[in-house]
């Protein structure tokens, strides 16, 4: 200690201390809490083994001194139940505010209930326990400096996620000095959350953390492309109960015995690893990636009728696809931006129908229907598929809920599709709705784009080829020749559906 230290006053020397920690947050977490101390809650209490890996690499990375060019420190912990991702939720926030003068930040959770219950009440505990709790005023909904010239600006706030109002996580700016952005329990939290957070993380020169955690509920989402498409950006870890001391051993072994090393249930409650299936997706990601890039030969599906889908597209930033199926085979035809030219759409159909000597075209009737008549007027007859329409088999909400499931059974019975990102997201990020009357009903186009933050245009398209029964000229296509019924294997293809 410095003779200037030693002229310091206590508060002063404290703070002199903890500023020293900038960097070093195990070091904080170390010296910040009463680890040991009789009588404390900590007295028998230390620091998990992942949890001091989990700050060590963030210190690591903070003494590396890279984050100048708009580099953000991205942390994932995907996780089982009680492993104390919440104690570490906290430890972060507490050090984040006491190290760095002016830090501003944000955390949200899965559900107000969350953060309410769970994530705030934990920041409270450590908050009270913290040698520094007297430097920041505790709130139902904030932490933030005692010095009045700070407390607008020295914050941490408790923020309810909303898709309507995203303007709490697109205005996390905080130049020059530190911002702290928290997801917990990130696997149920929109894409459009993320992508608004993301968008406005770009300060130079600042230290930007995003961190997130979350039992991994579901296999679709932002936080689980954190172990997928964007493995690059984030620094991640799964982390099984099991290893972790003070882990309930009992219930976990029930667990074990009850549902089994591999099920979905324990995979997700004790293991950290995404579900096979989330509980409300609609297509397992084992069907779909068994069908992505599937390739069939000619034999397998050429028998078939040819069934082209049109679905248009619905606001500005969504895509009119037409596609073509025959039998096991689908594959996109064209992509094309909003096109309100009606006559423009319907020349493109009539080319394709005559190329592909189509069996049927099916179109969408919600935006489809000048389509439809344009292609009346040049002699051509589709036919209009009506999503919200009554189903023709028991057990649908409706004919859209019913050319989904027709998809699903396709997808088990060795259904191919394009080797397609889009695609591929849009089915394993579609879910089932929850209907008192039992019925299978899934979430509309509408209610899917505001919670991935863009529209399921593609996979729509691949409902529409499974809309009614179809026949085939056998062997002429639909240009002449004797008329034959040919089926395809139901539910194969739905024709005979």
């Amino acid at each position: 200690m410095t003779a200037a230290t030693e002229e310091l006053s206590d508060e002063d020397r404290l703070a002199e201390i903890i500023r020293g920690f900038k960097h070093d947050p195990l070091g904080y977490v170390q010296y910040a809490f009463p680890w040991g101390e009789t009588e404390s809650e900590l007295e028998d209490e230390e620091i998990r083994e992942w949890q001091v890996e989990y700050l060590e690499d963030l210190g690591e990375k903070l003494r590396a001194g890279k984050l100048n060019d708009y580099e953000v420190i991205r942390k994932a912990i995907s996780s089982g139940h009680g492993p104390g991702k919440s104690a570490l939720v906290a430890w972060l926030i507490k050090w984040a505010m006491d190290t760095q003068v002016d830090t501003k930040g944000v955390v949200t959770a899965n559900t107000e209930t969350q953060l309410k219950t769970k994530t705030w009440p934990e920041l409270a505990k450590w908050h009270r326990m913290a040698i520094t709790k007297d430097w920041f005023h505790y709130t139902a909904t904030a932490l933030f400096s005692t010095d009045k010239l700070h407390e607008k600006t020295w914050r941490i706030d408790m923020v309810p996620w909303s898709e309507r109002n995203t303007e709490a996580f697109a205005g996390l700016h905080n130049k020059g000095k530190r911002i702290l952005l928290i997801f917990d329990e990130a696997s149920a939290i929109p894409d459009t959350i993320w992508e608004v957070s993301e968008g406005a993380l770009t300060d130079e020169k600042t230290e930007i953390i995003w961190a997130v955690f979350g039992n991994p509920t579901r296999n679709s989402g932002r936080f689980r492309e954190c172990w997928r498409k964007f493995k690059k950006r984030w620094w991640r870890r799964k982390i099984d109960t099991r290893t972790v001391k003070g882990s309930k051993d009992k219930q976990i072994q029930e667990w074990l015995e009850d549902y089994g090393e591999d099920s979905d249930f324990f995979k997700v409650r004790v293991r950290g690893e995404f579900p096979n299936q989330s509980a409300k997706q609609f297509f397992s990601l084992e069907d779909v990636d068994g069908a992505k890039g599937r390739h069939l030969r000619p034999e397998q599906y050429n028998f078939a009728a040819k069934i082209i889908a049109c679905d248009p597209a619905w606001e500005g930033d969504d895509m009119l696809v037409i596609g073509m199926r025959q039998g096991l085979h689908y594959q996109i035809l064209r992509v094309i931006p909003k096109n309100d030219n009606d006559i423009q759409i319907a020349n493109i159909l009539i080319t394709l129908e005559d190329e592909h000597q189509a069996d049927a075209v099916f179109i969408d009737a919600g935006y489809g229907t000048g389509i439809y008549s344009a292609g009346a007027t040049l002699g051509r007859d589709w036919q209009l598929v009506w999503f919200g329409s009554a189903a023709t088999k028991a057990g649908f909400a409706n004919k859209r809920a019913e050319m989904a499931n027709d998809t699903k059974q396709w997808l088990k019975k060795g259904g191919a599709i394009p080797d397609d990102d889009d695609l591929y997201e849009e089915m394993i990020g579609v879910e089932q709705v929850a209907k008192l009357d039992g019925k299978v009903q899934l979430e509309s186009k509408k209610e899917y784009k505001a919670r991935q933050g863009e529209s399921c245009d593609r996979l729509d398209n691949l409902f529409i080829t499974f809309a009614y029964p179809v026949t085939h000229l056998h062997g002429q296509g639909n240009r002449g020749g004797q008329q034959q019924a040919v089926s395809d294997f139901d539910p194969y293809a739905s024709e005979a559906a």
